[in-house]
C-alpha cells in the first residue's frame, strides 16, 4: 500500500492523530523522515539538507498556529564526514534561528543511504486543527507555489546553486501565529496544494471551490515550466512547498492579511461536502507528493 493508504489504515488505532502535529497539553509535537533517494537530489548540500529536513517539521508546528520552541534530528549515513556533519548542523541551526526555535541535537547512526528523521515541538493553548472549515469561509494560502518543483528542475539541469537556494524555505511559523486567532482550519502544503485541499476538506467534512488564476505561482516556475499545463502541474500537484493552506471567515480576511508577515492569497471558498473539491468548476484531482516516487513518475 502507499503512504496515504497506510496512514488511513492506522487512523483507527491512533484516534489522536490526523493533524500536522499531535497536541499534548499545551505542546504540539511532530516528526518527519527524509531520504536521499526521494528527498535530496544529487547536488543537495548537507547544509541545505539540515535546513530542509528540520524545516519540514517546523512547518508542521506552524500549521498548528504554535510557537516553535525546539527541534532534534537523527542523522543516518553510510559513513560520517566531519565537514558534512558540521554543515548539516549549521543548516539545522539556521532554519531554527529563522523561526525563533533552538536546535538541540539528535542522534547519529550508520545507514545504507543518507536519511534524516526530525522532530519539532511548539507551544500553544489554542491549536488550529484541520476540522473547523465551514461553508462560506474563504480558502486562502500563504506565499507562492511550485518552488520545490522548480528547484528539482534546476538540480536536473546541473544548476545546484539555484536548486539549493530554492530548497531552503522559511517555515511559516510567524504567519501561523498571526493566523491563529482567525483561521478556522489549517495545514501545511507539504503534499501539494491539491492534495492539501482534499485532506482539509475531508477533515472538515466540506467541499472547496478554488480558482487556478488566484493561485500564487512562484516566479521560478516560469523559468522551468514547459507550457501552461506543466506550470499548473508544478504549482498545484507537485508539493513540498511548505506553505499554509487554511480557511477563515470572509470578514476576518483583511485582519489576517494585516497581521501576517507573509503574503496571503484568497484562492476560493468553502462549499458543502456534496460539491467536492473543484478548480474552475471542474473536479480537482487528488494528486500530490509521495515519498515513493520521483518527479518524472509524479508528472
Amino acid at each position: 500500500m502507499d503512504e496515504r493508504t497506510a496512514l488511513r489504515m492506522l487512523a483507527g488505532d491512533l484516534p489522536g492523530a490526523g493533524d500536522d502535529a499531535a497536541v499534548v497539553g499545551g505542546t504540539v509535537i511532530t516528526t518527519d523522515m527524509l531520504h536521499e533517494s526521494t528527498d535530496f537530489p544529487p547536488g543537495t548540500t548537507r547544509y541545505t539538507a539540515g535546513w530542509r529536513s528540520v524545516g519540514a517539521s517546523l512547518s508542521d508546528v506552524a500549521a498548528m498556529g504554535a510557537e516553535a520552541t525546539a527541534a532534534v534530528a537523527a542523522y543516518g549515513a553510510p559513513a560520517f564526514d566531519g565537514d558534512e556533519l558540521r554543515a548539516f548542523v549549521r543548516g539545522a541551526r539556521g532554519v531554527c534561528d529563522a523561526v525563533g526555535a533552538t536546535y538541540v541535537g539528535g542522534d547519529l547512526d550508520a545507514h545504507g543511504e543518507f536519511t534524516v528523521a526530525t522532530t519539532a515541538i511548539g507551544e500553544t493553548d489554542d491549536p488550529v486543527l484541520r476540522t473547523g472549515a465551514e461553508p462560506g469561509d474563504a480558502v486562502c494560502v500563504t506565499g507562492t507555489f511550485g518552488r520545490t518543483a522548480a528547484a528539482l528542475r534546476f538540480f536536473e539541469r546541473g544548476d545546484a546553486e539555484r536548486g539549493n537556494d530554492l530548497f531552503r524555505f522559511e517555515p511559516r511559523v510567524a504567519a501561523g501565529l498571526a493566523l491563529r486567532g482567525h483561521a478556522s482550519a489549517m495545514m501545511d502544503s507539504s503534499d501539494g496544494l491539491a492534495r492539501s485541499l482534499h485532506q482539509l476538506a475531508e477533515a472538515s467534512g466540506c467541499g472547496f471551490a478554488v480558482e487556478w488564476d488566484r493561485v500564487p505561482v512562484d516566479r521560478s516556475v516560469d523559468e522551468v515550466a514547459d507550457g501552461g499545463g506543466d506550470r499548473r502541474e508544478l504549482a498545484v500537484h507537485f508539493g513540498e512547498d511548505f506553505e499554509l493552506v487554511f480557511s477563515l471567515p470572509e470578514d476576518a480576511l483583511d485582519d489576517a492579511r494585516e497581521a501576517s508577515p507573509t503574503s496571503i492569497a484568497r484562492v476560493g471558498r468553502v462549499t458543502d461536502e456534496s460539491r467536492g473539491v473543484t478548480m474552475d468548476g471542474g473536479p480537482l484531482p487528488d494528486r500530490g507528493f509521495t515519498h515513493s516516487r520521483s518527479e518524472s513518475e509524479r508528472a
